[in-house]
């Protein structure tokens, strides 16, 4: 589809006071100017977005898109949609594939896929595998990996055990991409999904401790500030870890680090129950550590948003605790969920743009739409005040494992563009 030239008229803007229309020609954005109501605009296609706030469109740095090998659980194809429908341009896919993404040719098969099911984005950028397998014994091809479109590395949800191996991985990587890496002592009851605490002992789960996240992001910022390089800290979800980056930060450390709308959300007394959806790893935490993670988010300590979209099929969720997977479905809902702090007045809209928007895009090296003329034009309108219930119907992705299903949700993004495509539209449902 070719971008169309379009007037989104009567906009407000995080961080800018007043009303705005935003012209977007050609696929990038031509201006952004003082709403004028007798402005004819006769070139472009208008859109009304009263009552709406724009804002850039998202970039997602740690989604599972499952394709290839899991197709029951996610493809390309409903991941994308996904991310269209919740307002993401960017979107960023971790290596464990069936095939693992070790390889030029996994690597290559889903940048097809994507422009094949989704020819005008959301874009889709993969994340090549740091070990062989993501076994850790051997570092996977990085060069190969890099040359073949892969943004970055990460054993994701096998975290490596051998520091000396991980050490060599941030030296080969230092040249080529960023390393994400997925803090969790694996000898500490990896995966358990619950936190180990009052809530564990009260339901009888295994647990595992906040410690087990802190020693390995400990690990991680020790051996950047020795080699002088970067590391990005994958789904931190404790005070500890939070303590421990905000004082690498201040030495100096080239540390970066990501959290999840869950994490800040959500406590472990949604496992009450026993509930499946609610169970993830890192596994939700104490009133304490989502506090942290709120407080350390607007400081900056925290870097971005993500939403670690983990789907995963019915009968995988629908089991015993203990036996059931790890992860939260979460491309439809993030930036919905995330405005019930906005509404608390925990966040402002501008800690929303900035950690999922634009400082993801840098830290990444992905496009990024900041409003001046000439950047792409990736945007999204988001009407604040849109009620609705989270269904199983009304997520685009195959997964539908959350613990938000059957709650109110108040804020829904209405329309997507990339590149000045609409590719998600509330507004104009039929296109027209």
């Amino acid at each position: 589809m070719t971008a169309k030239s379009l007037a989104i008229r009567n906009v407000r803007v995080p961080g800018r006071e007043g009303v705005f229309d935003l012209l977007v020609a050609e696929g990038v954005i031509r201006e952004l100017l003082a709403h004028d109501p007798a402005a004819p605009f006769d070139d472009y296609e208008g859109i009304d977005g009263r009552d709406m706030l724009l804002m850039p469109a998202l970039t997602d740095a740690h989604t599972h898109l499952r394709e290839p090998g899991q197709e029951w659980k996610e493809d390309i194809a409903s991941g994308l949609a996904a991310a269209a429908a919740g307002g993401f341009a960017n979107i960023m896919c971790m290596a464990n594939t069936v095939p693992v993404n070790d390889n030029a040719a996994v690597t290559r098969l889903m940048l097809r896929r994507a422009v094949e099911t989704w020819p005008d984005g959301p874009r889709l950028f993969p994340i090549g595998a740091l070990t062989v397998g993501l076994r850790g014994k051997e570092l996977a091809p990085m060069g190969e990996l890099f040359e073949a479109g892969c943004v970055a590395f990460s054993n994701d949800g096998e975290p490596v055990a051998d520091t000396e191996i991980f050490r060599r991985a941030l030296e080969y990587a230092a040249d080529l991409a960023p390393v994400i890496d997925h803090c969790e002592d694996p000898y500490m009851a990896k995966g358990s999904g619950a936190n180990e605490g009052a809530m564990s002992a009260r339901l009888g789960l295994r647990g595992q401790p906040d410690a087990a996240e802190a020693i390995q992001a400990a690990r991680d910022i020790l051996l950047a500030e020795y080699l002088g390089v970067s590391v990005h800290l994958a789904h931190i979800s404790c005070r500890k870890s939070v303590e421990l980056i905000a004082d690498a930060k201040k030495r100096g450390v080239r540390v970066t680090a990501e959290t999840c709308p869950h994490y800040l959300l959500m406590t472990d007394a949604a496992l009450l129950g026993y509930d499946s959806l609610a169970k993830v790893n890192p596994p939700l935490r104490t009133d304490d550590d989502r506090l942290a993670l709120v407080e350390a988010l607007r400081a900056g300590v925290i870097d971005i948003l993500a939403t670690d979209h983990a789907p995963h099929a019915a009968h995988e969720k629908e089991t015993p605790f203990e036996d059931a997977k790890n992860g939260i479905s979460g491309l439809d809902t993030a930036l919905a969920s995330l405005w019930e702090l906005v509404r608390q007045g925990r966040l402002a809209p501008e800690d929303i743009v900035t950690r999922f928007a634009w400082r993801p895009a840098e830290i990444f090296k992905l496009p990024v739409n900041r409003f001046a003329p000439g950047d792409p034009a990736d945007f999204l309108l988001f009407d604040p005040e849109d009620s609705w219930v989270v269904t199983p119907e009304a997520l685009r992705s195959k997964g539908k494992n959350t613990p938000l299903l059957g709650q109110p949700l108040t804020g829904r993004v209405v329309l997507t563009a990339v590149g000045g495509v609409v590719v998600h539209d509330r507004i104009r449902p039929t296109g027209a």
